[in-house]
């Protein structure tokens, strides 16, 4: 059993990467167990517990996991800007994979990519959206399109994750977002290399 350890900004990113994780695993034969240490309070508290977190790790106190994904949505910043900042967060991290998960620019966008997954999921497809820097316009887009398959949401849609992901066309879902081809191909890696060598 592999331990995964992960840090996000709130329940859209625990829903999606948890969902995206599991897929993962499951198609590279991998057992994982995923243990949430932040989902709450957006960018400035995935970093904050993070440190934290690898602090007491520096320590000893609490024992390592096989592997750290940390999820933040770029927003306005960029891609490239949040890799930085988590880069200079984790670099006196331990000796083990850290992933990140940086949808660019949120994370809802990744459940739109693929209107045929959408439609799979619950009955109708979906527009995948242009990237814009406004994050309600992809939540609103969202549970616009949960609403157009004659669902009420109670979650804004993200209840719909789970479902929605097991559906999607990851390649193509990768060629309509380099954020999220970034996640997928580090995290397959880091798989496989388990795949070739089997934990204890």
């Amino acid at each position: 059993m592999r331990e995964i350890t992960l840090f996000g900004e709130d329940n859209a990113h625990q829903q999606i990467i948890s969902a995206l994780t599991q897929r993962l695993a499951a198609e590279n034969g991998i057992h994982a167990r995923l243990e949430w240490r932040s989902a709450v309070r957006g960018h400035g508290m995935v970093v904050h517990r993070l440190r934290a977190y690898l602090q007491e790790m520096s320590r000893h106190t609490i024992t390592l996991p096989d592997l750290i994904i940390v999820a933040t949505d770029a927003n306005c910043h960029g891609l490239n800007h949040r890799i930085r900042e988590i880069n200079a967060a984790t670099a006196t991290a331990p000796s083990l994979p850290i992933i990140t998960a940086i949808p660019d620019p949120h994370i809802e966008r990744w459940l739109l990519l693929d209107g045929a997954a959408f439609r799979q999921a619950l009955g109708r497809g979906c527009q995948a959206p242009q990237q814009k820097c406004d994050r309600d316009i992809y939540k609103q887009r969202l549970i616009d399109a949960v609403l157009a398959a004659g669902i009420t949401p109670t979650q804004g849609g993200i209840e719909y994750a789970p479902d929605i992901v097991q559906e999607v066309d990851l390649d193509r879902a990768k060629r309509a977002d380099h954020s999220l081809q970034l996640f997928l191909d580090n995290l397959a890696n880091q798989f496989r290399q388990w795949s070739q060598h089997p934990a204890p």
